[in-house]
């Protein structure tokens, strides 16, 4: 049997390429387009089971539970995922792609932190591979992974972990996810391409890593990202007509989904519309689609959504534009969750996590933290309008995510098999 390794490179696509020499030496690529919503969730979803999100059931980063009332985002159960999935019966390395735990793997590394009853936080991995990583590697950069300072330092000790498996387990098939290009492609409407070059390096030390153990290197990416100028509150046009339903106390205003006529758990480009109340679903969508900055509402079916975890509608937004999870009217009422970074507490994506409002605030709140006392790290700015890029539908071909590979297929539903049948299976 053959060793295949995969280099999940979020964010490539075909007109970055040039500036990613490694990369682009393995071979011509092949375009793909990706489902929608085109999120990490559910594209990786995708290439582990060759189906689309109405079978697979990831339908985006997070979604609505409708038995508990409850948005959650960010799941980490492999458990989540329905199909057959790539890694069955083979000895596999997965390192940092999503739905890392429980998954049935040989070896396996995701972020996981340690939660005390204070409400207190120790961040750390689950490391599964047999090879002390932090030992040999320091402490995972956890702050590097997400949040304000999110850059190269975990995209490289992702690459140098990843090496130290391949050369010490030699899998048969390793997983691996790179996060660099996703940062600032979301901060600005124009990054620097020396962020490509900086994630073409990272993927060059898994490349002659996979080629000691005589493991084929394939490089594949989820999404390509695009400039944005606008963004669209979608809840706030729900509060607006009643549809609403939020309490108020000593925190801010929390959202009650349960109660709520209709409301949406915006993705990035795409929303989920739930809709409690179906009598009211046309008046929701015409209203919705009368919004500057949303190009379409449809029915799930239309964008192979139709699956129970999903939203009663599907909203995409114009190229231009992104939904964020605004709710609350006067930000004197935001949630407190709302200016920090807490990615399993808000009902929705929050790209403004990438970006801080004091360095100085930041600073003390450590220094409160290091003394002893309560603090909330509330450093996170509530202005939309800084977001430069973002993701989730299908772009033109130059700016969709690839596949590079012996005779890679241009279909992302074939991906799955074709990596099966690299490694003889």
């Amino acid at each position: 049997m053959s060793k295949v390794c995969v280099i999940n490179v979020v964010g490539l696509t075909p007109e970055l390429l040039p500036h990613a020499p490694r990369i682009a030496s393995l071979g011509p690529y092949q375009g793909m387009q990706p489902p929608i919503p085109a999120v990490t969730c559910t594209v990786q979803a995708t290439l582990l089971t060759g189906t689309m999100p109405n079978r697979h059931g990831i339908v985006g980063n997070g979604w609505y539970h409708r038995d508990s009332a409850e948005i959650r985002f960010w799941q980490q159960s492999n458990r989540l995922i329905q199909g057959d999935l790539l890694y069955r019966d083979v000895e596999t390395a997965k390192m940092f792609w999503w739905f890392n735990q429980h998954a049935p793997v040989r070896w396996g590394a995701t972020p996981k932190p340690h939660y005390g009853s204070d409400g207190s936080k120790v961040f750390d991995i689950i490391d599964n591979t047999e090879c002390r990583l932090v030992q040999q590697l320091g402490s995972f950069p956890f702050f590097s992974f997400w949040g304000p300072n999110a850059g190269l330092p975990a995209s490289e000790w992702i690459a140098k972990a990843t090496a130290i498996v391949l050369r010490k387990n030699r899998p048969q098939l390793t997983l691996v996810y790179l996060p660099h290009l996703d940062y600032d492609f979301q901060r600005f409407a124009t990054p620097s391409m020396e962020r490509v070059a900086e994630v073409d390096r990272c993927a060059g030390v898994i490349i002659d890593a996979a080629r000691e153990i005589d493991a084929i290197p394939i490089v594949v990416s989820e999404y390509g990202l695009v400039p944005v100028r606008r963004s669209v509150s979608l809840n706030r046009v729900l509060r607006e007509q009643g549809l609403l339903s939020v309490r108020n106390g000593p925190f801010g205003e929390m959202l009650i989904p349960g109660d709520c006529h209709a409301f949406a758990v915006a993705d990035h480009q795409v929303a989920h519309i739930y809709v409690n109340r179906l009598s009211e679903k046309e008046r929701v969508r015409a209203l919705l689609q009368r919004i500057e900055g949303v190009a379409h509402v449809l029915d799930p079916a239309e964008v192979s959504l139709d699956h129970p975890r999903s939203g009663d509608l599907i909203a995409l937004s114009d190229t231009n534009a992104w939904f964020n999870y605004y709710y609350w009217m006067d930000d004197s009422n935001a949630p407190d969750f709302a200016r920090t970074v807490d990615i399993h507490r808000k009902p929705g994506y929050d790209p403004n996590e990438l970006f801080i409002t004091s360095k100085a605030r930041a600073m003390f709140r450590v220094a409160q933290k290091k003394l002893g006392f309560r603090y909330r790290m509330d450093v996170i700015p509530l202005d939309a309008s800084l977001v430069g890029g973002s993701h989730g539908l299908q772009n033109r071909p130059d700016q969709n995510p690839l596949v590079i590979g012996p005779d890679a297929p241009g279909d992302i539903l074939q991906f799955s098999n074709y990596t099966r049948s690299l490694l003889g299976k």
